[in-house]
Order: C-alpha cells, then sequence, then structure tokens
C-alpha cells in the first residue's frame, strides 16, 4: 500500500542544474523541452526551441517561464508534463489565432472583467503601455481583461473604445475588492514576526496590494497602524505582508525577504523578488535580489520608523 503515498521522483538538487529555469536538473530542462516541441508539433508547428523560449516559422516567440513553472510546482511529477504542456500551447494558440473578443463583447461585460494586474517594468514597458501606472522601482500597474482561459493585458489602444483609463482604473479596483480571498495564512518563524500570506487561484491575488488598507482588517481582523506594512508579490497568485506594529519589523523584514525571494524563483507568473514598504498606498522597496544573495537598504525616513519602533 504504502507505495501509493510516494512522491513522484524528481532529479536531487545537488545534480548539475538548468541554466534558465534552476528548480530543473539539466535532464529535467531536457525533458521539458522535448515536451514542448512534441506538443506544438501536434498542433501542426514547427518551432525552435530556446533555452526560455520558443519560434515559430512566422517569427512569433512564446515565453517558456510560466510553463516551466506550472510544470514544476505540479505534485504529480514529470509524468503529468505533456498534458499540462499540451494544455497550456493549445490555450495559447486559440488565444492568438482566434478572433479578438475584444470586437464582440459588450461594454458592460468588458469591465465587469476587468482588473488591474502588477507587472515588473520590462513587461509594461513595450509600446501601447505608456499608460502603465508605475508603482514603485521595478514594478508597474496596468489593466487587464479576465478571461475563461487566459488573462489579456491591455495595451492602450484595446481600452480606448471602452473609456478613459482612470476611469477604467476604478471600475479594475471594484472588481478586485469584490474577490473573494481564497487561502490566507500565518507563516511565523519568530514571535512576533509573523507574515501573513494571501493566496489564490485568480490571476490577480498579487494585485491585492493596491487595496492593502482594505485587505489586512478583512483577513487578519486588525487594521494597519500609520506606518503600514512590508509587502511581497513574488508571483501572481501570491501577496504576503508583515503589519509594521513594533520591534518585531526587523525580523519580519528579514523573513519576508528570504520568503519572496524563494516564491520568485519557483512561482507561475512571476512579478518581483523584491520587499517594498507600503505606506499610505505608496510603495517604497527595501531589497533586492542579487546574484550574491539579498541586499536591503532602507532610506532616511524607513530608518526612522525602525529607530522608533526599536527605542520604543
Amino acid at each position: 500500500m504504502g507505495i501509493f503515498g510516494r512522491k513522484p521522483r524528481r532529479d536531487a538538487r545537488d545534480t548539475t542544474r538548468d541554466a534558465s529555469f534552476e528548480f530543473f536538473s539539466e535532464d529535467e530542462g531536457a525533458r521539458f523541452r522535448a515536451g514542448v516541441h512534441a506538443a506544438f508539433a501536434e498542433q501542426g508547428l514547427e518551432v525552435t526551441v530556446g533555452a526560455d523560449a520558443v519560434t515559430d516559422s512566422s517569427g512569433r516567440q512564446f515565453g517558456l517561464g510560466n510553463l516551466a513553472a506550472v510544470c514544476h510546482n505540479d505534485s504529480r511529477g514529470p509524468r503529468v508534463w505533456p498534458e499540462l504542456t499540451r494544455r497550456h500551447i493549445g490555450i495559447m494558440l486559440r488565444a492568438m489565432d482566434g478572433p479578438s473578443v475584444l470586437d464582440t463583447m459588450p461594454a458592460e461585460k468588458f469591465r465587469a472583467q476587468l482588473y488591474p494586474r502588477l507587472l515588473p517594468d520590462e513587461m509594461a514597458g513595450s509600446d501601447g503601455f505608456d499608460y502603465a501606472r508605475p508603482l514603485a522601482e521595478g514594478l508597474r500597474e496596468v489593466l487587464a481583461l479576465d478571461l475563461p482561459e487566459s488573462v489579456m493585458v491591455l495595451p492602450r489602444s484595446s481600452l480606448e473604445h471602452f473609456g478613459d483609463v482612470p476611469a477604467l482604473r476604478e471600475r479594475a479596483l471594484d472588481n478586485l475588492r469584490r474577490l473573494p480571498v481564497e487561502s490566507h495564512e500565518t507563516v511565523e518563524q519568530e514571535k512576533g514576526a509573523g507574515v501573513d500570506v494571501v493566496m489564490g487561484e485568480s490571476m490577480f491575488t498579487a494585485s491585492r496590494v493596491l487595496t492593502l488598507d482594505e485587505l489586512v482588517p478583512r483577513v487578519t481582523g486588525r487594521g494597519l497602524s500609520t506606518d503600514g506594512a512590508l509587502v511581497a508579490m513574488p508571483f501572481r497568485h501570491q501577496l504576503a505582508f508583515h503589519a509594521i506594529r513594533d520591534r518585531h519589523v526587523i525580523a519580519g523584514l528579514n523573513t519576508l525577504a528570504q520568503f519572496a525571494a524563494a516564491g520568485f524563483e519557483e512561482g507561475v507568473g512571476r512579478i518581483t523578488p523584491d520587499v517594498y514598504w507600503w505606506r499610505a498606498g505608496a510603495l517604497t522597496r527595501l531589497s533586492t535580489l542579487a546574484e550574491d544573495g539579498i541586499k536591503i537598504t532602507v532610506d532616511g525616513e524607513f530608518q526612522a520608523v525602525l529607530e522608533r519602533l526599536i527605542e520604543g
């Protein structure tokens, strides 16, 4: 009977790692890319498979980062990677090849399915996204449409028919506020230095940082102080925060920085490995992930908060 409880076999962490997706071993990475090539061939497309993207004969490129993370995180192991890959590629191709949903969607339905989405600078800095709202170093906010099989990130040209950007953003925020909280738990490595983690299947779970002052009392029963909170949005399905209340803020920052870096490495829909200080809706970056590890840098304003809380 015990054999049915065994976890799927994966290569040990001390085996040579894949150059692009460190959570795979070198052999697992090769197996994953072979599956990608086979799935495109089943769709009648011959592609060139690169380290982290594929290119078809017409020059279209498809990134592999999200799919790789989906495969890695599936608890059933490599045996289901072909199934996951076929499904993912099928959804992607249907979205690209089919008629645009924007041509037929009624305006009110469009606005009802509109949400704000967080993206790293490099993903929101292309033509058409000049309206993207800078949130902090490395992070911007755009508008996205929630569809049955995917999420469509919207350039300005896709918004013009439905209204002006400020009004659409307000509607997107209202939709975000109405989302249910799917899962919440507290991670505590040191007494008083707990990190609250909100998780969900929704592609906009991390976007909840935009309404953090409403979310925190909803999940913890206690509002934020004027000092705000430390926050991390490592990938789209997760938001973590530490409410700043007392001297445990330093331990909370260290815990959250490690948590964010780990989540960013393995998460689907990666956003940022960094930790930010949220106060009155504004975000200030406190940590960055460099090749030699996590670096924490605080400005004079946050340093004053630390000194007041520690001395108090």
